[in-house]
C-alpha cells in the first residue's frame, strides 16, 4: 500500500448551486492523486466498532467504489461542490470527497457485512500503534458520533472552513450539520492543540499498515471442521439416496447442550488487538475451569440473585458491592455477562464476569463450610490502564492479580524508592501473577510510613507504543491507575496528565506514596498528582511545591487533596470532596495556608494555577500580589480568605486551612 499522503489543505468556501461533477477521466485522475487522503478521511469517519482490520479494508473499499455509477451522482452527473472550476482538478477532488463522506457515514450493506472488502486472506491489517496521546484521541473519536468525526476530519485534514463543512454535510444527508461542526470544535479543543497533527500521523493512516497472521490454531480447527462437515454431507447424501424414496423422517426437536438460564459469552482471543475499545469488553475467557459449566452456572446464578440461600450482605464500600452469594436478588441486564476467567486460585475456585457496566468476582472456597462470596464493582468507564488488572485473591498481605491480555511486561516496585528498578513479576500463561506483597518493608528515614507496592506494567506494541504505567492496590477489585501532571511552563498550553512510570513521575509519586492508603476502600479508579505551582519560600528557606491530587471514583465523584511539599516533607493543606476541581473540567485552583519559617516568623503562603494573574488575601491578613503566588507576614493565625484574579477579570475563591509549623 502507498505510504505518502496528500491532504487538501486550502480553505474553500461553500458554493450553491453545485457545479456539474467531473468527467470519468478527471474523476479517475483525481482518485489516483488523492487516494491516500481520501482513504484516511473514510477511515476516520467509519465506525470504530468495525474493528481495526475491517475498518482499514472498508476505508479502501469505499474510496475504490467512489467512481461507481450509482444514482445521479456518478461521474458526469451533478453533486455538491465546494471547490472551483467545473470539471477541473479541484472539482473532481471535491466530488470524490463528497462521495467518500456519504459512504463512510452510511456504509453500503455489502461493505458493512464485509462482502465487498478487499481480501487479505490469513492476515490482519491495522495502522501502527501510537503513544498515549494517540490512544486518548482514538478513544475520544470512538465516543463521538459519525457526523462529528466527519466534521473534525474535514476541518483538520481537508482544511475546509466551517461553512464549507456545513454545506458538504448537509448535501450528504446529515440532519444537523451545524451541531456536528460545533461538536467537532469542542472535541478538537478537549483533545488539545495538536489534534490535527495527530490525525495526520501514521497512527491514523490506513495506507501504512502492519500485517499480522490471523488465529493460526483457530484457522486449523475451522479447516478441519469444514472438511469433516463436507464428509458428513456426502455420507448423509448417500444415506438419503439409499432410502430409495421412503417417507422423510419426522423432524425431531433440537436438544441444546447449553445450561439452563444465562450462559456467559466469550470474546475471541485476539479481540483486544483489533478493536478501538481496549477495556474489559476485549478480555477473552481464560483459566483452567473456563469449561466447567457447573461452576459457571453457579457464578451466574449468584450474580443474578438466583441462589435459594439468604444471608446478610457484607458492609458495602463506595464503588463496590461485596456480598455473600444469594444474599440479594437482582435482575441481570438484557445482555449475558462475558466470561473473563474461571480457575483454581490459592485453593479456591474463582470466576470473573463482566456485565458491561460492572465487574463481578465469584469465589467458592475449596475446603471447609464457608459460603461462596460475590463482589461486584463499577467498571463501565474502564480503559487500557484501568482494565489492565483485576484482583483474583487477597490474603495475608499478599495479592494475586489477573492481567489483561495486552500486558506484555509486568513488574513490582516500591513507590517510595524511585531509583530502584522494578522487579520482574512472573505471570502464568493464563495471565495470573505470582502473589504480590501489598507493602514494601519499612526502611530507615521513611518517617514511619510503610512502603507501598505498585505494579509497573507495559502494554503490547500491537496496540500502543512505549506505554508503561503504574497501578496500586487500594482495596478494590481493580487496582488504581496513577498519573502525574508536571509544573506548567510559562506561555505553553495546559499540560495533560501523563503516565508516572518514567523517572520524573516516579520521583514525584515517591513524595506522595504515604498519602495513598488514605484512599483505601473508597472506590477510587485513578489518582492524578498535579503540580500546579512552585513557590520560593521567604527567608531563603528553599522551594515549595503546591500539589493537587485528584482521586476519581468509578461512580464519577472526585476528591481532591491539596498538599504543600516543603523541603522537610509534605504537609496536607485541605481536602475537598465531590468537586470537579483539579481535573479536566476544573483547571483553575488557588490555595493558601499559614507557614512558620525555621526562625519562627509566621507567613501566609498562597499559590494558584497557570491562569491566575493576581492573588489577594483579606480577613485576618490583608495583602495582594501580582502573579500566581503570595507570601506575606502574618501577625495572627486567625482565619483569612483568598481570591484569585483570572485574565478575563473574574475572580476565583481560594481554599484555606491549617497552620504549617517549622518549615515542614
Amino acid at each position: 500500500m502507498h505510504v505518502s499522503q496528500t491532504n487538501g489543505t486550502s480553505d474553500r468556501t461553500a458554493r450553491i448551486p453545485a457545479p456539474r461533477s467531473p468527467s470519468p477521466d478527471a474523476a479517475e485522475a483525481a482518485l489516483v492523486e488523492h487516494y491516500p487522503a481520501l482513504v484516511r478521511l473514510a477511515h476516520l469517519i467509519l465506525p470504530p466498532a468495525l474493528g481495526r482490520h475491517r475498518r482499514v479494508l472498508a476505508a479502501h473499499a469505499l474510496v475504490q467504489r467512489s467512481l461507481a455509477r450509482r444514482g445521479g451522482t456518478h461521474a458526469g452527473g451533478r453533486g455538491v461542490g465546494v471547490g472551483v472550476g467545473v470539471g477541473g482538478e479541484d472539482s473532481a477532488h471535491d466530488w470524490l470527497r463528497e462521495r467518500v463522506v456519504r459512504g463512510a457515514l452510511r456504509p453500503p450493506l455489502t461493505v458493512a457485512l464485509g462482502v465487498a472488502l478487499p481480501r487479505a486472506l490469513g492476515l490482519r491489517v491495522f495502522p501502527r500503534a501510537g503513544g498515549t496521546d494517540e490512544l486518548a484521541l482514538d478513544r475520544a473519536l470512538a465516543a463521538a458520533d459519525p457526523a462529528t468525526r466527519a466534521a473534525l476530519a474535514l476541518t483538520a485534514l481537508e482544511g475546509l472552513a466551517p461553512a464549507s463543512v456545513v454545506a458538504l454535510l448537509h448535501a450528504v444527508g446529515v440532519a444537523d450539520p451545524e451541531r456536528a461542526v460545533s461538536s467537532a470544535e469542542r472535541l478538537g479543543v478537549s483533545c488539545g492543540p495538536g489534534t490535527a497533527g495527530l490525525l495526520r500521523g501514521p497512527e491514523f493512516d490506513p495506507c501504512t499498515v502492519h500485517l499480522r497472521p490471523t488465529d493460526l490454531l483457530g484457522r486449523r480447527r475451522r479447516i478441519r471442521f469444514a472438511a469433516l462437515a463436507g464428509v458428513l454431507v456426502l455420507l448423509g447424501g448417500s444415506a438419503v439416496a439409499a432410502l430409495d424414496g421412503s417417507p422423510a423422517s419426522t423432524p425431531r426437536p433440537v436438544v441444546s447442550a447449553a445450561p439452563a438460564g444465562v450462559v456467559p459469552v466469550r470474546v475471541p482471543a485476539e479481540r483486544w488487538a483489533d478493536t478501538s475499545r481496549v477495556d474489559f469488553t476485549a478480555w477473552p475467557a481464560r483459566g483452567d475451569r473456563a469449561d466447567d459449566q457447573g461452576l459457571l452456572r453457579r457464578a451466574v446464578a449468584a450474580w443474578a440473585g438466583g441462589s435459594p440461600r439468604t444471608a446478610e450482605p457484607e458492609p458495602r464500600t463506595a464503588g463496590s458491592e461485596p456480598r455473600t452469594a444469594g444474599s440479594e436478588r437482582r435482575t441481570p441486564g438484557s445482555e449475558p455477562p462475558s466470561l473473563l476467567y474461571a480457575g483454581d486460585v490459592d485453593g479456591a475456585r474463582v470466576v470473573l464476569l463482566h456485565t458491561g457496566r460492572s465487574l463481578v468476582r465469584y469465589t467458592e472456597p475449596g475446603t471447609g463450610h464457608a459460603r461462596p462470596t460475590l463482589v461486584e464493582t463499577r467498571a463501565d468507564d474502564s480503559d487500557v490502564t484501568t482494565a489492565a488488572a483485576v484482583v483474583l485473591t487477597r490474603a495475608g498481605g499478599r495479592t494475586r492479580y489477573l492481567l489483561a491480555p495486552w500486558i506484555a511486561e509486568a513488574g513490582v516496585r516500591d513507590l517510595r524508592d524511585p531509583r530502584t528498578a522494578a522487579r520482574p513479576l512472573r505471570v502464568s500463561a493464563d495471565g495470573a501473577t505470582d502473589p504480590v506483597s501489598d507493602a514494601a518493608p519499612q526502611t530507615a528515614g521513611s518517617g514511619g510510613c510503610a512502603g507501598l507496592t505498585a505494579l509497573q506494567l507495559r502494554s503490547s506494541t500491537r496496540i500502543v507504543e512505549d506505554h508503561a504505567f503504574l497501578l496500586v492496590d487500594l482495596g478494590g477489585l481493580s487496582p488504581v491507575h496513577l498519573t502525574w501532571t508536571p509544573l506548567p511552563v510559562p506561555g505553553d498550553p495546559a499540560r495533560s496528565p501523563r503516565e508516572a512510570a518514567g523517572p520524573l513521575g516516579l520521583a514525584a509519586w515517591s513524595h506522595a506514596a504515604c498519602s495513598l492508603p488514605l484512599l483505601r476502600d473508597s472506590g477510587v479508579r485513578a489518582v492524578n498528582r498535579w503540580e500546579f505551582a512552585a513557590q520560593t519560600l521567604p527567608e531563603r528557606a528553599g522551594r515549595a511545591l503546591w500539589i493537587c491530587s485528584r482521586a476519581d471514583t468509578w461512580e464519577g465523584r472526585g476528591r481532591v487533596d491539596v498538599t504543600l511539599e516543603l523541603p522537610g516533607g509534605a504537609v496536607p493543606v485541605t481536602t475537598v470532596r465531590d468537586t470537579a476541581a483539579c481535573g479536566r473540567f476544573g483547571q483553575d485552583v488557588l490555595a493558601g495556608t499559614f507557614w512558620s519559617a525555621p526562625h519562627g516568623t509566621r507567613y501566609v503562603l498562597a499559590a494558584g494555577s497557570r491562569r491566575i494573574v493576581g492573588v489577594s488575601a483579606d480577613g485576618a491578613v490583608r495583602a495582594g500580589a501580582r502573579g500566581r503566588v503570595l507570601a506575606v507576614r502574618a501577625g495572627t493565625s486567625a482565619p483569612f480568605r483568598l481570591s484569585g484574579r483570572l485574565p478575563d477579570g473574574s475572580s476565583l475563591p481560594g481554599w484555606t486551612t491549617r497552620t504549617v509549623e517549622g518549615g515542614g
